[in-house]
């Protein structure tokens, strides 16, 4: 930690205060309720709904398998990049050449490099535990879309709570892959930090920016604001959604 200036710890600071800030936000807040990734539980539930009400479901198999597919690849991609980042610990003296060279680079000890190396991959780990759990928790639901209650009975107590079900544990891992793409961000936030102190106050703030923007204020985000029916009528108002009691992180 002596290697370390006051402007690093700072930063670092700001760097993992922001990251757990905006995830409290969206995740926790009244605010985050009104948000992107909030929204789509909503339809989750709808769509279990409709699923009950189908006696083919080849098209809700392949959306799970797509679900699927999307976890399985980025959590690949964390795989190739913790170790990429391990693989850059063998050269840290000629990437410390590269960067001295640089205009804008700045010289920096090769222990405190490696430091900044371990942290990087360290965020690429926790990236891969959540993309990983989120592909085991997309195989639940897929068992779950093939145990579903036969359309007759869709309107029973039992597929009601079925349906319900089903849809807290899509959202749940649905939650966790946000929580591995969100990691992926703030990844790219943190290479400023191999500039120095202020780029990476800097890079996490820009990165934070971006992620708000894309949650509340995207073109995305305003189809839903303008879901409103025509002729005056207000929009059918969807069930409201519990989220999951998972405790995992």
């Amino acid at each position: 930690m002596a290697a370390f200036t006051l402007l690093d710890l700072l930063a670092f600071a700001w760097f993992v205060g922001v990251w757990i800030g905006y995830s409290l936000l969206i995740e926790k807040s009244a605010k985050g309720r009104d948000g992107l990734n909030a929204m789509m539980n909503g339809y989750r539930d709808e769509w279990m709904e409709r699923l009950l009400a189908r006696d083919m479901r080849m098209v809700d198999a392949q959306v799970t398998a797509a679900l699927q597919n999307g976890s399985a690849f980025f959590a690949s991609t964390s795989l190739i990049a913790i170790g990429g980042t391990l693989t850059l610990l063998r050269s840290t003296e000629q990437l410390l050449t590269v960067m001295a060279a640089l205009p804008f680079g700045v010289s920096a000890s090769p222990e405190l490099w490696e430091v900044k190396m371990m942290g990087l991959a360290t965020i690429f780990v926790y990236a891969f535990f959540k993309f990983a759990w989120s592909y085991r928790l997309f195989n639940y639901f897929a068992i779950m879309i093939g145990a579903a209650p036969p359309s007759q009975e869709r309107n029973s107590t039992a597929a009601q709570a079925f349906a319900h079900r089903a849809a807290r544990l899509c959202a749940d891992a649905g939650r966790h892959f946000n929580r591995g793409q969100r990691a992926f961000f703030f990844a790219l936030g943190y290479l400023g930090w191999f500039l120095g102190p202020l780029p990476l106050a800097l890079t996490t703030t820009g990165i934070v920016i971006v992620m708000w923007r894309r949650q509340f204020a995207s073109d995305a985000r305003k189809a839903f604001a303008a879901e409103v029916a025509q002729a005056g009528e207000a929009a059918p108002k969807r069930r409201a959604f519990k989220p999951s009691p998972s405790k995992r992180r």
